[in-house]
């Protein structure tokens, strides 16, 4: 089973209200991107950005569907908790208008992902191995160049968190030798 698409139908059953959802994570790999690994499926949690505009508005009907879909997956241990102000996470300053929707058939939500390279950005703010994992596979999905990755480095708005700062500079020559060879050095 696909655990976000069986997590965002939840969601969609409790809505009232159209609403919409910019994934990032697993959840948006597993969906945004036909024939993604299994594993990527496999994720218990739906991760969201929220934009500053989106957080604005009075959203209580998608708060409520969100506190009911997490009680009703809990005993499945599949929860959709992870939401994120947009400035809480590693973005170019144009991700909301270059984001993808993402075709899935739901009554009221409306799902997009990031662009791949704001979705690099987002897998930088560890660095870990299963992010650079994550990040190979979408350097496969997009021809990427070292150019376009090394201005994306420059122009991304990265969290005022020291160790967030300090785990992106880290990760920027690992991506760069993914991008180049394909493996991580």
């Amino acid at each position: 089973m696909n655990n976000p698409l069986r997590i965002l139908q939840t969601l969609d059953r409790h809505l009232t209200a159209p609403a919409e959802m910019t994934l990032f994570g697993r959840a948006a790999l597993a969906l945004g991107y036909p024939g993604s690994p299994a594993e990527f499926a496999a994720t218990h949690d739906v991760d969201a950005i929220l934009p500053l505009s989106w957080l604005a508005a009075e959203n209580f009907d998608f708060w409520q569907a969100q506190q009911r879909t997490n009680a009703e997956l809990e005993p499945q241990g599949l929860y959709l908790t992870h939401l994120f102000r947009e400035l809480e996470v590693i973005l170019t300053p144009d991700w909301l208008k270059d984001r993808v929707r993402i075709p899935c058939e739901f009554q009221r939500l409306t799902i997009f992902r990031p662009s791949t390279l704001d979705l690099i950005l987002t897998k930088m703010a560890r660095g870990d191995d299963n992010d650079l994992a994550d990040i190979r596979f979408l350097l496969q999905q997009e021809a990427l160049t070292a150019e376009q990755l090394r201005a994306a480095f420059q122009r991304a708005r990265v969290p005022e968190v020291p160790e967030i700062l300090e785990l992106f500079r880290a990760a920027q020559p690992k991506v760069l030798a993914l991008a180049s060879s394909g493996k991580v050095t």
